[in-house]
């Protein structure tokens, strides 16, 4: 999808959960690079990720 197909509907951006809390998280442009590594929706999430062993 180029810039010029996006017309502020989110809908059709990829999504997926937030490993920790389940939230549904939508594709930012800030994530484009590294997509398939994001895991946490939030800072706070990411904070509270479960350690091995627990």
């Amino acid at each position: 999808m180029s810039r010029q197909d996006f017309k502020g509907n989110k809908s059709h951006l990829p999504s997926k959960p937030c490993t920790v809390c389940g939230r549904p998280m939508s594709w930012r442009k800030a994530w484009a690079k590294n997509w398939e590594q994001v895991l946490y929706c939030s800072e706070a999430c990411r904070r509270n990720k479960k350690q091995p062993g627990q």
